[in-house]
Formats: C-alpha cells, sequence, structure tokens
C-alpha cells in the first residue's frame, strides 16, 4: 500500500488530494471560515496557540489569523502539495507533514481544531484519533464534520469507502468524561452570506 496505513491515506496524500487543493482555493472561503470561527469560539476564553489536524493549504489558518493576531499555529498535513502552500502561513518548525495517524504529539494546545477530517478517516482508525485529540487539547476541541445519528458511508466524488458520516462528537464525549459540551451550530450550503458544506461544529472544553 506504500508509506502509510490506510487506503484512505493514500487517497489524500495523492493525486485525489492535489485536486482538492485545486479546487478549494479563494478568500470566500476564508470569509466563511471566519464567521464560522466567530460564531464557534464565542463563548471560548482567549487562546494563545492553536493546532489544525489536516490543514491543507490554510483555508482555517487564514481566517484564525484575521480573528486572533498573534496566535501561534501549528498545524499537520498529509498532502505535499497543501504543505507548500502552509508553508507560507506557518513556520516550518510549526508545520507537521504526515498523517494524524502517525502523529505524537510532544505538548498540548489551547484549542485543537479538526474539520472536514474525521469524515475521511477509515472507521476502525478513528479511536487513534479521538485519542490524539484528547491528548494534544490543553482546553478547547472544536470539530466541524458532517453529522448523522448513526454511521453511514457515502459515495464521494464516485469513490466508496472515502467518506463517512457519524456522531463524532457524541462518541468523543463517551470516550472522554473529561470534555464537556460548550457550544454547538449548523452551517448550511444555502446560506446566502457565509455558506459552508453543511457543516455541524462542536465546541468541547476539557477539565482536568
Amino acid at each position: 500500500m506504500g508509506q502509510f496505513a490506510t487506503e484512505q491515506e493514500e487517497f489524500w496524500a495523492g493525486e485525489f488530494g492535489d485536486s482538492y487543493v485545486q479546487r478549494n482555493q479563494g478568500d470566500l472561503l476564508v470569509a466563511a471560515n471566519v464567521d464560522l470561527f466567530s460564531k464557534a469560539l464565542r463563548v471560548a476564553q482567549p487562546i494563545a496557540n492553536c493546532l489544525e489536524i489536516g490543514a491543507n493549504i490554510g483555508l482555517n489558518v487564514r481566517a484564525l489569523q484575521l480573528l486572533f493576531p498573534g496566535l501561534e499555529q501549528h498545524a499537520i498535513e498529509i498532502n505535499d502539495e497543501a504543505v507548500k502552500q502552509l508553508n507560507k502561513l506557518i513556520p516550518q518548525e510549526n508545520l507537521t507533514r504526515g498523517s494524524i495517524l502517525e502523529f505524537e504529539c510532544s505538548r498540548t494546545f489551547d484549542l485543537v481544531l479538526i474539520k472536514g477530517v474525521l469524515i475521511h478517516i477509515q472507521p476502525d482508525s478513528l479511536s487513534i484519533v479521538y485519542e490524539k485529540l484528547f491528548e494534544s487539547t490543553k482546553r478547547y476541541l472544536l470539530v466541524c464534520e458532517y453529522y448523522n445519528p448513526v454511521p453511514v458511508d457515502i459515495n464521494y466524488r464516485g469513490h466508496q469507502n472515502r467518506l463517512f458520516k457519524r456522531d463524532f462528537c457524541g462518541e468523543i464525549l463517551d470516550r472522554y468524561p473529561e470534555l464537556t459540551l460548550v457550544d454547538y451550530g449548523f452551517v448550511y450550503r444555502r446560506d446566502p452570506k457565509f455558506p459552508q458544506d453543511d457543516i455541524t461544529w462542536f465546541l468541547m472544553e476539557k477539565h482536568v
């Protein structure tokens, strides 16, 4: 299979991931993210640093920079083409090229963000990702994904086993009682001002 443990990792590290980079560009997407994060983090206390899992070309990074000037940002990204663009936004020493499944976190962050990534993780590997999210969170964990009350496999641009909907937040909360749900919301793809791709976001806070 190559250097990655799952087909999904190979998929996003390769040509399909490169095509995704080319499709998802532009200031309108950044503006929509500014609107989303301003709502999702409105009740959060000030944050000094952030880790994003699967940052792609940095659309979320750019939005957070506008909302929180001076924010120390770190990111993990599996696709080489995306990493080249991320390097323009985040210091190289704060950027990890690779899979979340292999990521070894040596510190915690005020905010850990994952957006549109859990839906593409092989379901059998979710427990690994949940653990890494929890361990790297110092205070807030923000999960922005497609939601479904029960797990379902959705055809994704003609591909099977590449997109999965489920209650990611509920599974995380059940697994880690140290986390509590602080806020949540939904952004519709037909929103006239700041559309997202039917994203449901959940802000959790860690109590230790």
